[in-house]
Formats: structure tokens, C-alpha cells, sequence
């Protein structure tokens, strides 16, 4: 029995000598969409791509359904980057075609269904959308991915406030509830009524991992205001 879907422990990282993180440990349940809120720079994108096994820790353990974070664990990891993975010569279809090529529990089905819900035509050329449908995108690439975690790294930076909407919506609609999402963010107020549970990362450590649900009850706040008291400090 896996206690835990992810699990960081003691997990620090440092490029050329600048420290990104500093012994971070935390857990992931099953089951739960999750915020991993930060200001920028404060570490999130280098815990995702450590969590999605593209860069190693320089000390500590990560874990992912028990195992340690490596190539036996990529199939149950789904990551969206903060930078798109398609080519600007594609139509949406070879960016399908693409992650069905390369992804074998690549759920074509879903992804039609999720392209029809967010508006994408087969036809649609990469480099004549706009960002936030381009974030539409992304986001249909690595939700019909059948797997236990997926990562999204700022899916709604830099988008309009319409096509926010509608890829939360998306998340919502078509999110596996025997998996988990962690979705990084500096975008608090629009994203946080998706939420189970937030992790608050400043300057590289934890400060706060609690349930959305209890940051209302016992401190009688939004995500958001809880957010602005913590980074204002």
C-alpha cells in the first residue's frame, strides 16, 4: 500500500551554487487537485520538472506511487511546461498525432472531446493561436494522458481572464478523480475555487501545506487573502 501518490523528502536544489530549493518534504494524496502557490522564483518550476524526473535533485529523495522518480515512473506522471512542447509548423491534429505517437496511454478520445469543449478545430494552425488558446492547447495535450499525477506549471500565466475561465472549467470537467493535479500559480483569486488543498513555497522552502477547506474555517480567509499575508511579510 502507497502511503503517499508523491513525496518529497529533504529535497534541495542548487544552480551553480544558487539554491532553487531547500529541504523541501511534502506529500500528495490521491484524489485532489492542489496549488502550488508561489510568487515567481520562488522554486515552483524547479519542483515540478524534479517531480516529472526531467532534472535531478541535488539531494534528497522524490517519489512517485512508491517509487523513486525516474524512468519507471514517467508513465504515471503527465507534465505541462510553462513553455509550450508543440512546434509552430503543426496543425492541432499532428500536436495529437504527436502525443499519440509518443505517449501510449495517450486517450485520443478525451483529447477530442476536450478540443471540441475548448473550441479547437483538427484544422487550427499552432502559430496562429492565440495564447490562451494555446494554453487550451497544452492543456488537452497533458490532461488525455491517462496517468495518476499531472503537473501543470502556470496553465493560466499571461492568458485573458475569458480563456482562464474556460480552462478551469476544462480541469474541472475533465479531471480523473482517482488521479491528482498540482497546478503552480501566482494567480491566486481566479484559480483558487478549483481547489482541495494549497502548498505555499517562498524562496525555495514550504511555508504552508493545508487543506482549502481549513484556511476558511480556522483562519475565516480566502486562499487569496491567506496568500498576500503570507508573501507580504
Amino acid at each position: 500500500m502507497v502511503d503517499k501518490l508523491m513525496k518529497f523528502e529533504g529535497v534541495s536544489k542548487s544552480y551553480r551554487s544558487k539554491p532553487a530549493l531547500n529541504n523541501v518534504s511534502f506529500g500528495v494524496d490521491s484524489g485532489k487537485i492542489i496549488g502550488l502557490l508561489g510568487t515567481n522564483g520562488s522554486g515552483k518550476s524547479t519542483l515540478m520538472k524534479i517531480a516529472a524526473g526531467l532534472i535531478p535533485a541535488s539531494s534528497g529523495s522524490v517519489s512517485v506511487l512508491g517509487a523513486p522518480v525516474g524512468l519507471g515512473t514517467k508513465s504515471a506522471v503527465s507534465f505541462m511546461p510553462d513553455r509550450p512542447l508543440t512546434e509552430s509548423w503543426m496543425k492541432v491534429r499532428d500536436a495529437v498525432g504527436f502525443y499519440r505517437d509518443f505517449y501510449s496511454d495517450f486517450d485520443e478520445e478525451k483529447a477530442k472531446k476536450m478540443l471540441d469543449f475548448m473550441n479547437l478545430k483538427d484544422t487550427d494552425r499552432v502559430s496562429s493561436l492565440s495564447k490562451g488558446m494555446n494554453e487550451r492547447l497544452q492543456l488537452t495535450l497533458a490532461l488525455s494522458r491517462q496517468a495518476k499525477l499531472y503537473l501543470l506549471d502556470e496553465p493560466i500565466g499571461g492568458v485573458d481572464p475569458v480563456a482562464r475561465a474556460k480552462i478551469l472549467d476544462a480541469i474541472v470537467e475533465f479531471y480523473s478523480e482517482d488521479s491528482s493535479l498540482v497546478i503552480s500559480t501566482h494567480l491566486v483569486r481566479d484559480i483558487e475555487r478549483i481547489f482541495d488543498e494549497v502548498i505555499f513555497i517562498r524562496n525555495g522552502e514550504i511555508v504552508l501545506q493545508e487543506e482549502v477547506e481549513d484556511i476558511r474555517l480556522k483562519h475565516g480567509k480566502s486562499v487569496d487573502d491567506m496568500f498576500k499575508e503570507v508573501f507580504a511579510e
